[in-house]
């Protein structure tokens, strides 16, 4: 099932990238350029490293300046991860373009990559939330409450994954189909933020 080897190659990336836990540290992708598996490396590595991003920015004694430095590596983060979302995308349409939709057939509310996003972040979730079940640091409420979270997450996490399952066989089936439209973040660009084109004037 995709969906399932999907959430294991996720996990590996999870457990992967906490053996350093450092933002830093670079991506060693173990799977073949081209392959569907080393784009979901390449996406869940992407949004592990943004995840202690953002901790690393709410610290309230940060450094102004770093803090700076932080937010724009998060906006150039969030870009790439955009931009992997649109590579598993373009895989999909690629490896269902002869499929011919039937009479009928309807456009789901968002792509399969879109969800595989979603299903991406709810792995990290799901890590850090079991962490928090095992802290020795906090009381027993606090672990109790954490358990709770955790199982509507893996409850959550399972219903994402027989959705997308479903989606994707509607699409090869051809009762769904696939379009897509590239997100064209304004902030990145120079052209279309007025605070960036403002500047030139």
């Amino acid at each position: 099932m995709f969906t399932e080897n999907a959430n294991r190659i996720f996990n590996r990336v999870i457990e992967e990238y906490h053996r350093w836990d450092d933002v830093d540290h670079p991506i060693e992708n173990p799977y073949e350029p081209g392959t569907i598996d080393h784009l979901l490396y390449h996406k869940n590595w992407i949004d592990t490293v943004q995840w202690h991003l953002e901790d690393i920015i709410r610290d309230p004694q940060i450094d102004p300046v770093a803090a700076l430095a932080i937010k724009r590596r998060i906006d150039k983060s969030n870009q790439e991860r955009t931009d992997m979302v649109e590579y598993v995308d373009s895989y999909l349409l690629d490896k269902y373009k002869d499929v011919e939709p039937l009479p009928g057939a309807r456009l789901n509310t968002e792509t399969p990559a879109w969800a595989i996003d979603r299903l991406s972040i709810l792995a990290l979730k799901i890590y850090h939330m079991a962490c928090e079940t095992e802290r020795a640091d906090v009381d027993d409420a606090h672990r109790a409450a954490c358990r709770k979270k955790l199982d509507v997450l893996l409850a959550q996490q399972a219903d994402l994954s027989k959705a997308i399952e479903e989606l994707i066989e509607d699409i090869e089936a051809g009762r769904k189909y696939m379009k897509t439209y590239k997100q064209m973040k304004m902030y990145n660009d120079p052209a279309l933020n007025p605070v960036l084109y403002g500047q030139k004037k």
